[in-house]
């Protein structure tokens, strides 16, 4: 199950207890309201059943953002083993594809920008890591081991295993992600 990859990404980092891990990190509240929604989302439920647990997830959202200052929607496509360093001022747009072991820093967005056949939200991939107050928007890719630094804007498509930095990003070094995953 996704979520126990996620907890157990928690305890690698910290050395605790899955439970301590669950009742203080925000990062891991706001990922297990996500998995739940998500699963019904992706779920074989009929429709009846569906849209209200849906309709509730809605809300329950928005509680654990008002919360956390996370936003997580369900119909986003999370890999596992996502990390939340600190919490707060993280807004995913409902489009987004984020795949596994990734981390996400504060005040990070991944929103969508463009227009016409430009407008959409971006696919990130494998073991990626997200500095702090970085945003990623538009129909981007973000390939395997990249690492996005702090404070940067990330409007094109990156490649595998290289670091991005700056306002638009640049690709700075062939530096992946590996040291902080």
């Amino acid at each position: 199950m996704k979520l126990f990859k996620d907890i157990k990404r928690y305890t690698d980092y910290s050395g605790k207890p899955a439970i301590i891990m669950l009742l203080t990190q925000q990062g891991l509240w706001a990922l297990f309201q996500y998995r739940f929604f998500n699963w019904i989302y992706t779920s074989t439920l009929p429709k009846i059943l569906k849209s209200p647990l849906l309709g509730i997830g809605v809300c329950h959202q928005k509680a654990v953002e008002v919360l956390t200052g996370i936003t997580l929607p369900y119909s986003a496509q999370i890999g596992e083993g996502l990390y939340i360093g600190h919490h707060s001022g993280i807004i995913i747009n409902a489009g987004a594809i984020i795949g596994k072991n990734c981390n996400i820093s504060q005040g990070v967005t991944i929103g969508v920008s463009g227009k016409g056949n430009y407008r959409g939200a971006p696919v990130i991939g494998n073991e990626v890591y997200i500095g702090a107050n970085a945003t990623l928007a538009g129909k981007i890719f973000i390939g395997n081991k990249v690492m996005v630094g702090a404070n940067s804007l990330v409007v094109r498509d990156v490649s595998d295993g290289v670091t991005v930095l700056g306002v638009p990003a640049v690709e700075i070094s062939k530096n992946d992600s590996s040291a902080y995953i």
